[in-house]
């Protein structure tokens, strides 16, 4: 059987996302597996994660420091979960490694942040959500996995957050496999 690929998982809220990591993580025949939390806030409630499955943490300080702390752990996959820090393009330049990213929306569409918002501004019939490569285009890497949520007439942005975040749960887990079997999109 093929070592399973180290992940660290990069998040600066509650790590939803990181949660359902960490769930299929634990299946056996699941290729990977978390070693790093790291966070950008030192208050992040997800890093209780952490400690219930008994993983290191790091608390970004400075680039540097986060590459060591990247080796020391032997990462091979970096996967940001609600993670609102733009990586340096000194990072990106020196991390060679795969990092990946969940976004709310179906990219190339609605980069950034507010995406719900203007999803229904815009009077979209589709939203969904993207697993795509990070590069220092701002959700600009090659999309992974997208999945479609349907945009209702009596949603709000809140509502629309709640589907597409659920489809998220699904389609991270499901992504960062199909990235360490080589059968995602390029």
């Amino acid at each position: 059987m093929m070592a399973k690929k180290r992940l660290a998982i990069f998040i600066s809220g509650r790590g939803s996302n990181a949660r359902a990591l960490f769930a299929a993580t634990h299946n056996d025949r699941y290729p990977a597996k978390v070693c790093l939390l790291v966070s950008d806030k030192r208050d992040a409630s997800g890093l209780s994660l952490a400690r219930d499955h008994h993983i290191p943490t790091h608390i970004i300080s400075d680039d540097d420091a986060l590459l060591a702390c990247l080796h020391q752990h032997a990462i091979d996959i970096i996967c940001l979960a609600g993670f609102m820090t733009i990586l340096s393009r000194y990072f990106l330049h020196q991390w060679t490694k795969p990092i990946v990213n969940i976004h709310p929306s179906l990219l190339p569409h609605h980069k950034g942040l507010r995406v719900h918002e203007r999803v229904l501004a815009r009077g979209d019939s589709i939203s969904g959500c993207t697993v795509h490569h990070v590069t220092s285009e701002l959700d600009g890497g090659n999309i992974i996995e997208q999945k479609t949520v349907a945009v209702h007439k009596d949603d709000t942005p809140d509502s629309l957050a709640a589907r597409v975040l659920e489809e998220e749960h699904h389609l991270y887990p499901q992504a960062v496999r199909q990235l360490i079997a080589g059968s995602h999109k390029t």
